[in-house]
């Protein structure tokens, strides 16, 4: 009994969440001051595209987590891998979320934040279920490359273009020493 007390628990953190405190606003209150100490040169279009991101981002994190607590409640030593009781009880708490928001007077309901929810609990429940490893390796791959190649790319468009680059300068190279760090490790498996 006592096992279902963590995802019970942080479904309450993810009602609070859901209240008005919390609105796009609110969180632009605290965030966009953050973010221009952080890269002071960003246009409030970048601020804002952060901003946007962070929140997106806070939403994978908060059902990726209750889904492997869940997951972690329902797992018996007859059937560790069970997952469609976490994935439908994160399903069911994300559309329950919206629906809340939607009789906020600062919130809006979003059926995209309930598939994106719901990806990042699948996504957790298919790596918890050891599955995953391949799919896991393919993603971080491109991933990478994406960053590395299309942040090197960007960066030569900025050039030719008399752009600065800003934080590109330290966050490509970064992408370069992971990657190789990557393939690194993968040849050693």
């Amino acid at each position: 009994m006592l096992v279902f007390l963590p995802p019970l628990g942080w479904t309450l953190v993810v009602a609070w969440f859901s209240t008005s405190g919390w609105s796009a606003t609110d969180t632009a209150a605290f965030f966009a001051p953050a973010l221009r100490w952080l890269w002071p040169g960003a246009a409030p279009e970048q601020i804002a595209a952060l901003h946007w991101l962070s929140r997106k981002a806070a939403h994978a994190t908060e059902y990726g987590l209750l889904a492997a607590l869940w997951h972690r409640a329902h797992a018996t030593r007859e059937a560790p891998g069970r997952w469609r009781a976490p994935l439908a009880l994160s399903i069911l708490t994300a559309s329950l979320d919206e629906l809340h928001q939607a009789t906020t007077l600062t919130r809006t309901g979003s059926v995209a934040d309930v598939l994106l929810d719901t990806a990042a609990a699948g996504t957790v429940l298919i790596a918890r279920g050891g599955r995953a490893r391949p799919a896991l390796r393919w993603l971080t791959g491109a991933l990478l490359w994406l960053a590395a190649g299309g942040g090197t790319a960007l960066i030569a468009v900025h050039w030719a273009a008399d752009v600065p680059s800003g934080c590109l300068w330290w966050s490509v190279p970064a992408s370069w020493i992971a990657l190789g760090a990557w393939h690194r490790r993968r040849r050693r498996e």
